[in-house]
Formats: structure tokens, C-alpha cells, sequence
């Protein structure tokens, strides 16, 4: 945060998606600024104020920060976002961050936004960012039971909470229906498996980022009931968020868990493969010397009554030359070429080259 001073807040414009002054549980304002909702409490202690906002700037939380007496770290991350769910209390004021997500069927993959709420004695602030969903439902859900919103912005809070961890029970199905895809695809012999696995690890990884600290902020707020008297309908509630919050965890453990289960038999499939790939080729191999022994051997016999004929077919008249006036010299050179021939067979069939 700036410490020379207040920025200039450029006006909350597209920024405030609805803002709202309760009283027992019904709406009686709408102001149309933060700073109007502020004169409103400042002006009527018994009464509520509840502002959604969406991705506002720095200066205009900066502004908030000075009209609800936020503290500046709180103020600091939810500028920043990308922040890990937490709870943190500042004096009477509770900072949340809150991360949301949504399956997208058609990429198959998990988005995720970030809700941040600031938890006043008379006030809530919603802040989101990025994909986080839109928080009407929640309200409309609030103003439609005036008992439940009348017990004050710990209300809210519980409802927020609990419109967070219902998000998720999509993200399970679309989880669980790519595992089951990937055990098909994997048993297939689908080559493109093992990076998909590996995608599907990273997403499950983040959804744990974003659900297993939820039971830390729980059990915050469970811890802190007695201390500072949380309406005992509200702990119902919460624990109840806390239930759904438990399973959620576990179901993304157990996700974890097989991917990694499912990683390792790929690996095991995928080096039996390529055993059976050596093997095959060992095989075409052996094969392939077997071949070439028998057309080795037979070239050998084949070239033994050539080079025979081919000394006596130089038709040398030289007194050196022998048999070319011998009467049986014809007789001689063929018997010589199948016995050379018959030689030459038996000694290969003996060494199983033919």
C-alpha cells in the first residue's frame, strides 16, 4: 500500500455488481456507491450492509480500505489475488479468501476464480476475480429467507461457503468421468494416455489447493464459536459446510491416489509393450539369420559347379591345362560338380543351416 497518502479512486462503475443496506433481514436500500452504504451504517447501527464487487483496481479497494477500516494487508491481497484459502482476522474484521471452480465440459478442464470477503460487525464485502462465479444466487437465496440473513454477515459468510463447496460436486463428476475415461484409454493401449494422465494429475493437484485449506478456515470458525458467540444456528450451518467441505477433500485425495495408482500401471503396461516389441524383434531377427544362412548356404553350393565349369570352360590349349584331351574329362568335371555340390549340402544341413 501506498503510505504517502489515498489514492484518487476512480468511480466504482462496472465494479459493484450489487450493493445493498439489510434490516431484519430485508432490504430497505440500494445505495448505489460503497460510501453510500457506509453513511447508511454510520447514520442506523441496527442494519446491514452487504457489497459484491468484481475485480476492482487498487485504488478503489485502497478507498474501501478507508471508509470500512480494512486492514492494508488484507487490502494488499486482494489486490494481488492468486491467493491460497485462508482466514485471518483483523481486529473485528474477518478477511477470507475463498478459491471457486467450474468444470468446463467441452476443454474438459477446471477453471478457477477467487472469492475475497471482508466480515464486518455490521458489513460484508464480496470481492471476486477471474472465473470465480457470480454470487446472485447467494444473495437471492439470502433475501428469500429474511430469518436466516437477519442473523448478520456471519450469514452471509456461511452462505458463501456453502455456494463455494457445492461448486465443487460438478468438479467431482467431471473429474471422476475423465479418470474412468483414462482407465478405458489405458487398457486400450491408447499411446496419448500417459500425457493426459499427467494433465489430469496437475488439475487434481490444484483443485486440492483449493479445497484442502478450506477445512483449515472450518475449523477456524468452529475454534472460535464460543469466543465470539456465533448464533448457534450458524453452527449448525457451518458444520454442516464443514461435512461437505470433508468430503470434498476426500474424494480429491482419493483422485490423487488413483492417478497415481493408474500412472504406475500405465508404466508397467507401457515397459510390458515394449518388452514384447524386443521380443518381436528378437524373433524377426533370429528369423531373418535364419534366411539369410539357408540363401548363404545356397549360394555356396550354387557357386561350387560355377567356379568348376568356369576353369574348365577357358578352353586353354597350353600343355599345362590338364583333362581338356581327355576323353572322360566332360564326365569327370559334372561328377565333380555334384559331389562338391553334395559336399557342400551335407556339411550345412549338419550345422542346421538348411
Amino acid at each position: 500500500m501506498d503510505p504517502r497518502g489515498r489514492r484518487s479512486a476512480r468511480p466504482f462503475e462496472g465494479q459493484v455488481v450489487d450493493a445493498a443496506v439489510y434490516q431484519r433481514g430485508q432490504r430497505v436500500d440500494s445505495p448505489s456507491t460503497p460510501a453510500e452504504v457506509r453513511q447508511r451504517l454510520a447514520r442506523q447501527p441496527d442494519v446491514m450492509g452487504w457489497i459484491g464487487l468484481f475485480q476492482p483496481d487498487e485504488a478503489q479497494l485502497a478507498a474501501l480500505g478507508e471508509d470500512f477500516g480494512l486492514h492494508e494487508l488484507a487490502i494488499e491481497d486482494a489486490v494481488v489475488a492468486h491467493q491460497r484459502p485462508k482466514l485471518e482476522r483483523y481486529g473485528e474484521t474477518l478477511f477470507v479468501v475463498l478459491r471457486a471452480a467450474r468444470y468446463d465440459d467441452a476443454a474438459e478442464q477446471v477453471e478457477f476464480g477467487e472469492i475475497h470477503l471482508f466480515v464486518g460487525p455490521d458489513f460484508v464485502l464480496t470481492v471476486r476475480h477471474g472465473n470465480a462465479p457470480t454470487l446472485h444466487p447467494v444473495r437471492e437465496r439470502m433475501e428469500t429467507d429474511p430469518g436466516l440473513l437477519a442473523r448478520g454477515p456471519e450469514a452471509v459468510l456461511y452462505a458463501v461457503l456453502d455456494h463455494v463447496v457445492d461448486g465443487y460436486a460438478p468438479v467431482i463428476g467431471g473429474l471422476q468421468n475423465d479418470i474412468d475415461e483414462i482407465e478405458t484409454q489405458m487398457f486400450g493401449g491408447d499411446p496419448g494416455v500417459s500425457r493426459r494422465i499427467y494433465e489430469l494429475s496437475r488439475e487434481v493437484i490444484e483443485f486440492q489447493r483449493a479445497t484442502r485449506p478450506l477445512l483449515t478456515i472450518l475449523n477456524g470458525l468452529t475454534a472460535g464459536f464460543a469466543k465470539y458467540g456465533t448464533d448457534e444456528e450458524l453452527q449448525r450451518y457451518l458444520r454442516d459446510v464443514a461435512d461437505h467441505a470433508t468430503t470434498v477433500a476426500e474424494r480429491v485425495d482419493g483422485f490423487r491416489q488413483m492417478l497415481a495408482d493408474i500412472l504406475t500401471v500405465n508404466s508397467t503396461l507401457v515397459s510390458q509393450a515394449q518388452n514384447e516389441e524386443m521380443k518381436h524383434m528378437t524373433q524377426a531377427s533370429l528369423a531373418q539369420n535364419e534366411e539369410i544362412k539357408k540363401i548363404s548356404s545356397w549360394a555356396a553350393i550354387l557357386f561350387a559347379p560355377t567356379l568348376i565349369g568356369t576353369v574348365y570352360g577357358m578352353n586353354f590349349e597350353s600343355p599345362g591345362m590338364p583333362e581338356l584331351r581327355w576323353s572322360y574329362g566332360y564326365p569327370f568335371a559334372l561328377t565333380l560338380m555334384v559331389l562338391t555340390c553334395l559336399g557342400l549340402y551335407l556339411i550345412f544341413k549338419r550345422r542346421d543351416w538348411l
